[in-house]
């Protein structure tokens, strides 16, 4: 493992412990150090996407979480964040599309999936 995956990790599992210890500046603080340390690092992302929500950086989390489809469009978890921080900012057309595609990808995912007999 590299110097700056390792840096990331470490950082991420300190982001961890203070989201939930309610210390949300802390966990942003972490979270924004383990993505500069890695920016391939999605778990981090995806928890500063959640971060910048529950602290109403709503701009914030919708910029990371279109990165992270940007990253992986067949993701669902970005998909369903868009349509959550979309809702919030009263964007509800892009809610609707977001949470639309979210399913989709469900879907797709499901009939992947071998049939059990």
């Amino acid at each position: 493992m590299s110097d700056s995956r390792q840096t990331a990790e470490d950082c991420f599992y300190a982001a961890l412990d203070h989201f939930a210890a309610g210390r949300q500046q802390e966990a942003i603080a972490q979270y924004e150090a383990a993505v500069a340390a890695d920016p391939t690092f999605t778990d981090a992302l995806h928890g500063l996407v959640r971060a910048y929500q529950d602290t109403g950086r709503y701009d914030d989390a919708i910029r990371l979480a279109q990165r992270l489809v940007e990253m992986d469009p067949e993701e669902i978890l970005p998909h369903t964040s868009l349509s959550i921080l979309y809702q919030k900012k009263g964007m509800i057309a892009e809610a609707e599309a977001e949470a639309n595609r979210a399913r989709v990808l469900g879907w797709k995912q499901q009939l992947k999936q071998p049939k059990s007999s």
